[in-house]
């Protein structure tokens, strides 16, 4: 299993574009994907489940994969949020 935690500071936080592109992130690997925020984990391959967490500004969030690919997994999505400015 590996796992990575992640400071958000965009301003929005992970609303509807950010989270669309980190849920298709994470759709390309074959592992199983999870975003845990205030005590809850939901699927990452899941937009409503995403959504549902409302992480804003200045929340720390932890990625944990699962799975054959799960190093790439969490390698894509670690670029993915650096790309976009989301998290540091």
């Amino acid at each position: 299993m590996e796992k990575r935690e992640f400071h958000i500071v965009a301003e929005t936080g992970i609303h509807a574009r950010p989270a669309t592109l980190l849920v298709q992130a994470a759709s390309k690997f074959n592992s199983d994907i999870n975003l845990e925020y205030n005590g809850k984990s939901v699927n990452l391959k899941s937009i409503m489940g995403v959504m549902s967490l409302g992480v804003g500004q200045g929340a720390d969030v932890t990625i944990t994969a699962d799975g054959d690919d799960a190093k790439e997994a969490i390698e894509a999505i670690a670029d993915t949020m650096k790309k976009e400015g989301l998290a540091e």
